[in-house]
């Protein structure tokens, strides 16, 4: 236990009037660093690139986090319609809980329609070559976004006794797990994974095919997803006894795995 990283003891502090969380200061970096690199990547990849991130990004950012707060609401309702919920908890954001997957579902459709619409204004590459230069920033926004749980006590695993394990107050605990203070820190695993797989696309994603880099990113961070939700603890509806996002995992990452073999024949 000496040797385990402790849970942040506090997740906003004021200024002024104002109280500042933490989790927010981590989801607006995550996506400051996605808009900066996808801009420099989508620049590099076509003349006519520059401004269209961001324009893009403003239809796109409100959309990812309605997206992913709707999916987790749907994927853990009794949170806030149980019989101990509020369903006004459901606005706030700020206390966590973005679910990825409609956060990216959304979010693409938002981007989708604004590219789109600035497509028939300038001559741009296909929607395939955009979301290619967003991947990696993606990877690295979610990564940043993961220290926001962080600062919330959440996404924590199975208790573990190791030098890296992570220190839980006893009030973040969940049921079951009371006498246990330090468990598989898994919000630092995604974040570690998503990094390595940023990593990876940038320096190896200019030998595929249009389309490819970003359905390898979705593959590569399902197949991290499915192994990270076998560990964690805390609360989710579950079928046939694996948690929904394990399931979501399969499904999704079997889907960007056909994309990706798709695209290899496509443009052979």
């Amino acid at each position: 236990m000496l040797l385990a990283f402790p849970t942040p003891s506090e997740s906003a502090f004021g200024v002024g009037p104002v109280t500042i969380h933490y989790y927010a200061l981590c989801i607006i970096t995550g996506i400051a660093v996605a808009i900066w690199l996808g801009d420099r990547r989508f620049r590099a990849a076509t003349p006519l690139g520059r401004g269209v991130v961001s324009e893009v990004a403003i239809t796109a950012v409100p959309a990812g986090v309605i997206g992913g707060r709707i999916y987790h609401v749907i994927s853990s309702p009794a949170e806030y319609f149980g019989s101990n919920g509020n369903p006004l908890d459901a606005l706030k954001i700020w206390q966590g809980g973005l679910g990825i997957w409609g956060a990216i579902s959304l979010g693409i459709l938002g981007a989708y329609i604004r590219y789109r619409m600035l497509a028939k204004q300038v001559e741009l590459p296909p929607f395939s070559v955009f979301i290619d230069a967003l991947a990696p920033g993606i990877l690295f926004a979610q990564a940043i976004g993961r220290f926001g749980n962080w600062f919330n006590g959440e996404l924590f695993g199975r208790p573990l006794d190791a030098w890296w394990a992570l220190e839980v107050p006893a009030r973040y605990r969940p049921a079951g797990y009371s006498q246990f203070e330090t468990f598989h820190p898994t919000f630092l695993y995604e974040a570690i994974w998503c990094v390595v797989v940023a990593v990876v696309l940038i320096r190896f994603g200019k030998r595929l095919k249009s389309g490819q880099v970003f359905a390898a990113y979705v593959f590569s961070y399902c197949l991290g997803r499915f192994f990270i939700e076998l560990i964690r603890i805390d609360s989710a509806n579950t079928i046939a006894g694996l948690r929904v996002n394990v399931w979501v995992s399969v499904i999704v990452g079997i889907g960007a795995a056909l994309v990706f073999a798709r695209g290899s024949r496509k443009n052979a």
